[in-house]
């Protein structure tokens, strides 16, 4: 690997990190489960923790062949999500701004 793959990977898992410890924490310290803000925050976490855990994935475990061509299409489903979960978002801000 290159110096810019290696950089890739360990900013991926950096990240993946982050929002494993999000996630444990925000399940532990907030009633997530009871507010649409808190799962919207909880999907949202956990889609780019997923994201970044395909590149470490894919990069560092050097997986092509079927097993790859499966990781890319899992990555598309996920960048599906976070496309869905901006549009809610969006939604979501302009319903405030109109109630307001």
């Amino acid at each position: 690997m290159n110096v810019g793959q290696w950089a890739n990977t360990g900013v991926s898992g950096f990240v993946a990190l982050c929002a494993i410890v999000f996630i444990a924490t925000y399940h532990r310290l907030a009633p997530w489960r009871g507010s649409r803000v808190g799962w919207y925050v909880m999907a949202f976490a956990a889609t780019i923790g997923l994201l970044a855990m395909y590149t470490v994935v894919i990069t560092a475990v050097g997986i092509d062949g079927t097993a790859a061509n499966v990781l890319r299409l899992i990555r598309s489903c996920l960048l599906l999500t976070v496309g869905g979960l901006l549009i809610q978002a969006t939604r979501t801000m302009i319903r405030t701004q109109r109630h307001r």
